[in-house]
């Protein structure tokens, strides 16, 4: 370490969090003194949530001890529910004051449920909490089902994922449900583009899952009431995806809904020594793959702040997204605000490593950890570590 080195908090160990400290100590060194704030035991790779009812894949855990470890950062297992811009400081739910040179908030977004009389799903749920719909489904007591995606910031893709695999699995127990997704998006996954708009209409059709788009729902007891129009579809179950709220430590500026304004640079508007990263801030589009570019310049900009040699970037939205399928996967890349509005879609790999959360340093960490586990080998020593994983970083496939 450096005599004064630069002291970085970051706080919150999600995918923006860990893609933080890993970029940090690349491009810092030993230039930044790091710590990880967060109350949890373990990084969970959430996005593999969905597949865990249909047995086509789990939500592996590593430890934030293990990853502060790899990084070189000490880790404060608690989370900080307050910050103070102008002493540098933040307060933790126990009381610990910490002090910093800059923060990177990664506190992430709070799930409430859209609809009382639906099953609410994100990708903090059980395999548990579909079961019991999962059951009556092959035993043919329910026969009809509708998928929501409420209006509001959030990511609709797990919806597509559950009305796909779902109807598969109905139809492997030959119950055919009618199952039936209902959203406000214009085009299915209209996000990612014109092709993978209608591929995943294609793939929709394949499944015999009906789509309404371009309209919000009121949810009743088996009913389903569609806007504009009142159209009314009968359901014996409904599911539908969480709104999304922020969660912002008091002392940090928000919007309406509790989001964090930053700017390009991911700059906390109005405050001088904080950014933020991830589903808690003001941006539409709640998306690991987002999440992790966000907090790329996020600290690239703390890096520079840092005396690093680094110019920063500011936060481009690229889209990469891999969907599970009635019948495999797809792959989608899409340039937001770039690239004409087509986007790529292909049933092969668009970015290496494959991974759902498709983060420039964190992709690479977690699958050489992988390997290493497959391997039965240790992974490098802790201070070796970080130079071994971040030589290689999220590449595009040739298509």
């Amino acid at each position: 370490m450096t005599p004064n080195p630069f002291r970085v908090l970051v706080a919150g160990g999600g995918v923006a969090g860990v893609e933080a400290l890993l970029t940090l100590r690349a491009l810092a060194r030993d230039r930044v003194e790091l710590t990880l704030a967060d109350a949890h035991p373990d990084f969970v790779y959430r996005p593999m949530k969905v597949a865990e009812p249909f047995a086509r894949g789990s939500a592996e855990r590593r430890s934030h001890a293990a990853i502060a470890r790899d990084v070189g950062a000490e880790l404060v297992a608690d989370a900080v529910v307050a910050i103070d811009d102008a002493a540098r400081t933040a307060t933790t739910e126990a009381g610990e004051l910490l002090r910093y040179d800059a923060v990177l908030l990664a506190t992430g977004a709070r799930a409430e449920a859209a609809y009382p009389h639906a099953l609410t799903w994100d990708d903090r749920s059980a395999a548990e909490h579909l079961g019991g719909l999962l059951r009556d489904l092959e035993q043919g007591y329910v026969r009809r089902l509708a998928f929501v995606v409420p209006p509001g910031p959030g990511w609709p893709l797990p919806a597509y994922e559950l009305a796909l695999m779902t109807a598969r699995m109905g139809f492997d127990a030959q119950t055919t449900p009618q199952i039936t997704l209902i959203t406000c998006e214009p085009a299915p996954l209209a996000v990612f583009g014109r092709e993978a708009s209608a591929a995943v209409a294609g793939e929709l059709q394949a499944a015999g899952v009906g789509w309404h788009g371009g309209t919000f729902a009121d949810v009743e007891k088996g009913l389903v009431v569609v806007h504009p129009g009142a159209r009314r579809i009968e359901a014996d179950r409904v599911v539908a995806l969480p709104r999304l709220a922020g969660r912002a430590p008091a002392g940090v500026p928000t919007d309406g809904d509790g989001f964090i304004r930053v700017d390009a640079h991911c700059r906390v508007r109005g405050l001088q020594h904080a950014w933020a990263a991830g589903d808690g801030i003001a941006f539409p589009v709640k998306f690991g793959g987002l999440a992790a570019a966000q907090a790329d310049a996020a600290a690239e900009a703390i890096a520079a702040a840092a005396g690093a040699d680094v110019t920063p970037e500011p936060f481009r939205p690229v889209l990469r997204g891999r969907l599970l399928t009635a019948r495999g996967e797809r792959f989608m890349h899409h340039v937001a605000g770039g690239g004409g509005g087509e986007g790529h879609v292909s049933d092969h790999a668009l970015w290496w490593p494959p991974a759902k959360i498709a983060g420039r340093r964190l992709a690479p960490y977690l699958a050489e950890r992988d390997e290493a586990v497959r391997l039965g080998i240790a992974p490098p020593p802790a201070g070796v570590t970080v130079q071994a994983d971040l030589r290689r970083e999220l590449q595009p496939v040739a298509r």
